[in-house]
């Protein structure tokens, strides 16, 4: 019976070696999701999310969440062209004239010039364009009973 178990054992040791073919997979899937990361979305996190936190509390945030943003920018007829031009424009020159969110100048006033490449909001407004963007837990209601005011 030991015999048996041994010639087992090393049966099933044999088929799995195998197997290299199954890492390699795994190697091609997880440097395919590594791919698919998009740099906007980590250059938003790491520069726009110090304001524009997606955690903060609706009380205790400095600007709104990006998700408003993206709801005040972009509409059925904004193109990726429209909209990188008029990020770019907002974040290189941030003013009250060409404010499209109201509510959030008087809320948190206009928020200061960043020093970003072009590059750098091409690349957050590409995800920011084509890509879900979360919201925070209490957002929707709060965009809700906003919609249709002008702010």
């Amino acid at each position: 019976m030991k015999i048996i178990f041994i010639i087992l054992v090393f049966v099933f040791g044999l088929l799995s070696c195998n197997n290299s073919k199954n890492f390699s997979d795994i190697s091609q899937e997880v440097s395919y999701s590594a791919k698919k990361s998009h740099p906007g979305k980590t250059l938003m996190e790491n520069k726009c999310y110090v304001c524009h936190s997606l955690t903060a509390a609706h009380d205790n945030r400095l600007a709104p969440p990006m998700i408003a943003v993206k709801k005040h920018y972009i509409n059925d007829n904004t193109t990726k062209l429209e909209f990188t031009k008029s990020l770019k424009a907002w974040v290189k020159n941030p003013n009250g004239v060409d404010a499209k969110m109201f509510g959030a100048i008087r809320r948190f006033g206009v928020m200061p010039k960043a020093e970003y490449s072009d590059e750098v909001i091409t690349q957050i407004a590409d995800y920011i364009y084509d890509n879900d963007i979360e919201s925070p837990k209490w957002f929707e209601e709060h965009y809700k009973n906003q919609k249709g005011k002008r702010n």
